[in-house]
């Protein structure tokens, strides 16, 4: 029996991420940062971003990032990759004008097009929303959390497929402290005004993707656009190995630790939905 040719592209893409993570663990991590901006075309404008998506790591941004970049409306001029890693070294070099002008030279666009860009780890920075806000102060926000547990899961287990150096405790703090995400919301609401923050859940997105992208270009002030359904299920960044697994002692300590992070942050998001969450669950929170 022939094979659908979905299937085939499924297991092609995931071939091809496995090879690609085998050589970032083979050759050793990089340090992160922009390419040089690209040119600006004839009849475009250069600009701040019209919008920033600043986390969480491992939530389904890059999935995201791409659908959103399915309506006309949204432009990338010379094929920008999704994360600029622009403010990465901004607490040790100082930040100005000439540095606020090159940020938006990343970002030309025709008159009624947008531009922008998500990179998870801004919101994990605590320098950069503050800077973003310089750099853009107009800027739509964008956040996608996910259960704190299968995010600590998921970033864990990209770790171990990208490098070679074994899991040590350091590690484990970094990526359940990404998880803490009601102090790392409050920043990003220190420099923008709420009504520029668009808080979205990677599990909304996969339960009701058109009803959560349509809600998300309404948040970007984009017109109504539906895409094709069969690119909500084709994988960008996918899991190509068995994810980390903790103990049931770990997992019991994370429960605790994140329990008091999500009641503020339920706080902090009204319409956030803890059923949607198993570690509200297990900590009587949903």
């Amino acid at each position: 029996m022939a094979v659908p040719a979905v299937t085939l592209r499924t297991r092609t893409r995931r071939l091809l991420v496995r090879g690609s993570r085998a050589w970032i663990r083979w050759r050793g991590p990089r340090p992160p940062g922009p390419p040089e901006p690209p040119a600006c075309p004839p009849g475009w404008q250069v600009g701040p971003p019209h919008f920033v998506g600043v986390g969480a790591q491992k939530a389904g941004t890059s999935w995201w990032h791409a659908v959103i970049h399915r309506h006309p409306d949204v432009v990338n001029a010379g094929g920008q990759p999704k994360e600029l890693h622009f403010f990465d070294r901004a607490w040790e070099v100082s930040f100005g004008e000439a540095d606020i002008a090159r940020y938006q030279r990343y970002f030309p666009a025709p008159e009624g097009k947008v531009a922008g860009e998500w990179t998870p780890g801004y919101i994990i920075d605590f320098w950069t929303p503050e800077l973003i806000a310089r750099a853009a102060p107009d800027a739509r926000i964008l956040i996608l959390l996910r259960d704190p547990i299968e995010r600590f899961r998921s970033g864990l287990t990209h770790q171990l497929a990208t490098s070679r150096k074994p899991i040590g405790h350091r590690d484990i703090q970094g990526a359940f402290g990404r998880g803490l995400y009601a102090p790392q919301l409050r920043r990003v609401l220190a420099a923008f005004p709420p009504e520029h923050v668009f808080v979205g859940q990677y599990e909304a997105c996969r339960a009701d993707p058109a009803g959560e992208l349509a809600r998300t270009f309404e948040f970007l002030g984009l017109a109504p656009f539906e895409i094709d359904r069969s690119a909500f299920g084709a994988e960008v960044n996918p899991t190509t190995r068995h994810k980390f697994e903790p103990s049931p002692a770990l997992r019991a300590a994370f429960v605790a630790g994140y329990a008091p992070d999500i009641e503020q942050l339920s706080d902090l998001v009204p319409g956030l939905d803890l059923s949607l969450w198993p570690t509200a669950h297990e900590a009587g929170l949903a």
